[in-house]
């Protein structure tokens, strides 16, 4: 009597001997890769091209995404006529709009199938890439010029949800905790390239055929991964914006030509013109709520400056999901209602929190760390005791956050897929317990760390137990990152789990804009010590829900 897991291999076996009597097309009819059988035979094969594929379209989304963080501290040694605030400014719009475009962007694979996706978003890079690389050549392009150019480079952030969503589609749920890790850890080698490689291209006038002009000269110190860079050096900083082109142009090819849709996960794509479109045109939503949520948040000249943080988010989180919903079309509407059924699961939203945890910090950190190192350590602090003001001037001692500020991302990054793996053997859950434990010990001694560094005249002697703690932090966060996601693909099926990777990641993203948020804040106030505080709170709240939705006894799902 043949049972029914063999008749089940032999239908997987015979299928995939069929898509592998030829060369397996661009959208693939059939996909069981939980049937062994199939699995081995062609599911492994195509499971990871299209996989080697992703990591470095993905890397190149966050390089794109993030370089803000570094082009700012570049544009202040380079003597461009804004304040810190508003350089800080520019990375948390980049980090806002990449959020909010990840809204959208979990559904793309649905919608629109993974090549599609995969190619189109990786192409788009091209546009603030190119955009960026021309504005910088003029010292005395506009500041609203950077903020519009910033906002476009969230094309990289929101391709982190599509991304993910894709991968896990393609592999069976015991391997999705490494899968996932490989894809995000991997990708997010994004920040460590695009800061040690932002300062390298500038030194050297590779792209001056491309972007023109004379090199600018810097005003103040900066530096790389091997040292300082003095003053009066020439810089080409508007290679920080071409330099993109050489990855993305080959990488847009490979998506093309070498990736598929998976025909059961996106049965109506319509094809590849129409994928293109939805992508396009829910991508554009997107850019308008957050450009209306950024107006009403962001202080005159640019905004009205009515909303605060705590308010504009939400507001722009729930306005992109209604815009979407409302101004869907034909078969797209259809898809759009029927994914929305996550938010009715509880799971959906306790994931959610605890992404943020661990995503939002590594995310939020990577783009802050650079000018906050910059602030904190490149000034002396000294207290005029005739005024009672604490007065900042340059430290010839200080630091350059050119060359520090991409070890914690690196680590990061780095032990993402540990984390996954580690998960994969003794449960996402248990894992994310311990990494919220060190997250609330490391951000409160962070926090007493640059206390004393912001109220001293030698702030440098404080900097090696800074940068430590920040790695620590940064590689519980990575760990972190590859739990959670092995949490997800455990507790939802797999029509679902796509979704739900795309949403909590967009959530997490907004960690890019709060975390610059709140420490120019808390800079500003005089006591950057309090953003980290606030932080350890949040980590510690997050280890009590952790505990009670997945490890207290009675749990509804046990270490998942």
């Amino acid at each position: 009597m043949t049972t029914k897991s063999k008749q089940r291999g032999a239908v997987g076996a015979a299928t995939a001997g069929s898509i592998h009597g030829g060369a397996v097309p661009t959208d693939v009819p059939h996909w069981d890769v939980e049937d062994n059988a199939f699995w081995e035979t062609t599911g492994k094969k195509v499971a990871y091209r299209n996989l080697w594929i992703s990591v470095p379209s993905l890397l190149m989304g966050f390089a794109v995404w993030l370089m803000w963080g570094i082009i700012t501290v570049q544009m202040s040694n380079l003597g461009f006529p804004f304040k810190s605030e508003d350089l800080f400014t520019l990375t948390a719009i980049a980090g806002l709009a990449g959020a909010t475009l990840r809204i959208p962007s979990s559904f793309f694979i649905r919608l629109a199938g993974g090549r599609n996706t995969i190619f189109l978003t990786t192409a788009m890079l091209m546009i603030p890439a190119i955009g960026t690389g021309f504005a910088l050549q003029d010292k005395d392009t506009s500041l609203f010029t950077f903020q519009l150019l910033a906002l476009l480079s969230g094309i990289g952030g929101g391709n982190f949800a599509c991304s993910m969503s894709n991968i896990s589609t393609f592999f069976p749920k015991r391997l999705q905790g490494t899968a996932l890790g490989i894809n995000a850890g991997l990708g997010n080698f994004g920040v460590t390239t695009m800061q040690i490689l932002i300062p390298l291209v500038m030194t050297v006038g590779v792209f001056s055929a491309l972007g023109g002009g004379d090199p600018m000269v810097l005003a103040k110190d900066s530096g790389w991964i091997f040292g300082k860079i003095p003053a009066g050096t020439a810089t080409w900083v508007q290679n920080s914006g071409f330099v993109w082109l050489v990855f993305l142009v080959p990488l847009a090819f490979f998506g093309y030509f070498g990736m598929n849709n998976l025909l059961p996960i996106s049965p109506n794509i319509g094809g590849t013109l129409a994928a293109f479109v939805k992508v396009i045109w829910l991508y554009g939503l997107a850019f308008v709520t957050a450009a209306v949520g950024l107006y009403f948040y962001l202080p005159a000249p640019t905004g009205l400056g009515v909303l605060n943080m705590w308010v504009a988010l939400p507001l722009i989180m729930v306005g992109t999901l209604m815009v979407m919903k409302l101004a869907a079309f034909g078969e797209m509407k259809g898809n759009i209602a029927k994914q929305f059924a996550i938010f009715k699961n509880k799971h959906t939203w306790s994931m959610t929190v605890l992404y943020v945890l661990t995503f939002g910090s590594f995310i939020g950190f990577s783009m802050a760390l650079p000018l906050s190192i910059k602030v904190i350590f490149g000034d002396k602090h000294v207290l005029d005791a005739a005024t009672g003001l604490w007065t900042h001037v340059k430290n010839p001692n200080g630091p350059s956050a050119l060359t520090y500020a991409w070890i914690g991302p690196f680590v990061g990054a780095l032990i993402r897929p540990v984390g996954g793996w580690i998960s994969d053997k003794v449960g996402g859950s248990i894992v994310t317990q311990v990494i919220s434990a060190v997250m609330v010990a490391a951000s409160g001694y962070a926090g007493y760390i640059m206390m004393q560094a912001y109220h001293s005249a030698t702030p440098e002697i404080f900097f090696g137990q800074f940068l430590i703690t920040f790695v620590v932090l940064f590689a519980a966060s990575g760990i972190g990152n590859g739990s959670t996601f092995r949490t997800v693909g455990v507790i939802f099926d797999r029509q679902q789990a796509g979704p739900v990777l795309g949403w909590t990641s967009a959530v997490a993203a907004y960690g890019s804009f709060i975390a610059p948020e709140v420490i120019k804040g808390q800079i500003k106030a005089g006591t950057p010590e309090m953003a980290m505080y606030g932080f350890a709170v949040f980590y510690a709240l997050c280890l009590i829900l952790n505990w009670w939705f997945y490890l207290r006894p009675g749990a509804e799902i046990k270490n998942p």
